[in-house]
Formats: structure tokens, sequence, C-alpha cells
């Protein structure tokens, strides 16, 4: 019909449309891909990007034995596999020696050397070749019962370490070895340990949380309140000293560093196992 104005699109021929409409998608293509890469730059780097349910975490404290001190022999160089540990900016990496590295509260670096992280870690990735084990090594050569309460620098830190690794795992148990600074004064060790494992369970929303008690060389005194510990505590376990050896009065050499780890273990799996058949 004659005056009849033309639509917009009748104006357009079809191929410059055509043409358009590629570009308009391109341009949203490309925008969603920087959209997502700046995402991903911006995202926190956590050093492990399985599954959650499959990365088992684990805090280590306590004193020297804890923090290690046996030699790293040739038997001990090859790290156990799928074992993490979390560094100094909270995040996890590959373990290497020695495992105490990034605690916030050891003494020299020099002073490190082999724990019963490694041989636990051995035992568990053994156990359950699923899994991934991250540990939080937090130990203190020397360091009391008394400093590990809650408001204590030891204390706090261990707590905000695990926080800060739960966003990528499963915290599955707490390992402790300790008792040698407190053989002048054993009295009332088991009751504040008890209160330890309150405390941190509390402050890790963790109730039911497993918890393994290490005992230390040839000290009785303390030793025979942490065999009683798991009558006094539910969901915990005791590793026995029985038939390990020392290089002096305290600490544990290379070879029953590493049965003690596997004792660690063999208890946590108990524990956890008795806890999944509830």
């Amino acid at each position: 019909m004659e005056g009849k104005i033309p639509l917009r699109s009748e104006m357009i021929p079809r191929h410059t449309a055509s043409k358009s409409m590629k570009s308009l998608s391109s341009q949203l293509a490309a925008a969603t891909l920087a959209l997502a890469a700046a995402a991903a730059e911006n995202a926190p780097e956590t050093g492990y990007d399985g599954p959650p349910e499959q990365l088992h975490i684990y805090l280590l404290i306590g004193q020297s034995n804890m923090s290690g001190r046996a030699p790293v022999t040739d038997g001990q160089k090859e790290i156990p596999p799928r074992t993490l540990l979390l560094n100094a900016a909270n995040t996890w990496e590959a373990a290497t020696h020695p495992f105490n590295q990034y605690s916030t509260i050891r003494r020299g670096l020099r002073m490190q050397r082999l724990g019963p992280g490694y041989g636990f870690a051995a035992a568990m990735t053994a156990a359950d070749p699923s899994v991934t084990i991250g540990l939080i090594v937090n130990a203190r050569g020397g360091s009391g019962i008394g400093e590990w309460q809650r408001g204590e620098k030891a204390y706090d830190d261990a707590v905000a370490r695990a926080r800060a690794a739960m966003a990528t795992g499963r915290l599955r148990g707490i390992l402790w070895h300790q008792g040698e600074r407190n053989r002048e004064d054993p009295d009332g060790y088991l009751e504040r340990l008890a209160e330890l494992i309150a405390s941190l369970r509390a402050d890790l929303e963790a109730p039911e949380l497993p918890f393994v008690a290490g005992q230390i060389h040839n000290l009785p005194a303390i030793n025979d309140q942490i065999a009683r510990l798991p009558e006094t505590v539910p969901f915990t376990r005791f590793a026995s000293s029985d038939g390990l050896s020392t290089y002096d009065r305290w600490h544990f050499d290379t070879e029953s560093t590493v049965k003690l780890g596997k004792r660690y273990a063999e208890a946590m799996i108990n524990l956890q196992k008795e806890a999944d058949a509830r």
C-alpha cells in the first residue's frame, strides 16, 4: 500500500541482521568468559580441589614429641600418598618434612624433625585409598597443658587454623601428645585434659569429635591418667607408649615415633568405626 512506512526489520537486509546477531552472541560469550575468569582469579586458593567429603582433616597438637624430634632416615623420606599439610597461608600443600614446619607456635625450624604424624598418615591412607589426609600440625616443644587452655595462643591458634581448614574438608579427629612438661605437677592432669577436649569440641562445633591422646615415655604419674581417658570422656582413646624406646630421656627414636603414629591411627580408626555404627 502506498505511503506505508516499512518496519525496521524490513529495512535491514537479512544477511546484515544475521551478522549482527552473531556479533552480539560473540560479545556475550566473551563477557561470560571474562566474568568466569575474574571469579576464578578472585576465588581463594585452597590447594585442594577434590570433594570435601574425601578430605579428612586432623589436628595434631601438643609438645616436642608431636612437633617431631626423631631423625628422618631413608625409610621416611618418601611421604605417604595423598598427604597434605596446612601451610602458613592456611591452604593445603603436599606434605614435606618436617610436618610441624608451619606451626604458628613452634620453636626453631631446625629443631623440627620426624613426629607421629608421619606414621599416622601412612596408616590412614593405607586404610582408605579413597581419601586424602590433611594434617594441621600446630605443636610446640616444652609447652605445658596450661598453655593449651582457651584464651592462650597455642589453643586459639590451633582452633583458628582448624576452622580455616574445615572450609575445604571434614575435621575427623584430634591427636594430642603432651605431658613431659607436667611431670612435676601431674595431679589433676586428666581433669585438665578433659577440660581441653570439651573446649575444643565446643569451639569447633563438633561435640563427638574423636580425640586420641598419646602416652609419654616412662612416666606412670601421667600415663596412668591418660589411660583412664576413654572411661572419663566419651569418644576418646589413647595410644600406648608400651615397648617404645627413646634416644634421650623423653624423645622417641625414629622407629618408635613411626610405631606411635600407627597406634594413633589404629585408635582413631576404631573410634570412627564406633561412631559410624551408632
